[in-house]
């Protein structure tokens, strides 16, 4: 039986790291799905609990807003950095 030599790797091709650098990029995809999510739910139950303490009804409009620009922040910021690791 003849015997093949593998093929001439890349300098700058990374070896496989198994099923760790999926895992990795999983939860990193996952910390994505749930930022906006979970912000705008807290800014909703910061904003409501500040209509109860000040006896406003519009401050729980500006926690889901100031939540949700938290959310998209965060996401940007995970976005930007995920790409920086994918070389």
């Amino acid at each position: 039986m003849a015997f093949n030599n593998p093929p001439p790797r890349k300098n700058d091709a990374k070896p496989d790291d198994g099923g760790l650098a999926s895992l990795i990029r999983a939860e990193k995809l996952t910390q994505i799905a749930f930022v906006l999510p979970v912000s705008v739910f807290v800014g909703w139950i910061l904003g409501a609990g500040l209509d109860k303490w000040l006896h406003q009804h519009w401050m729980y409009l500006v926690g889901i807003i100031l939540g949700s620009v938290a959310g998209f922040v965060q996401i940007f910021r995970l976005v930007a950095a995920s790409g920086k690791d994918i070389k």
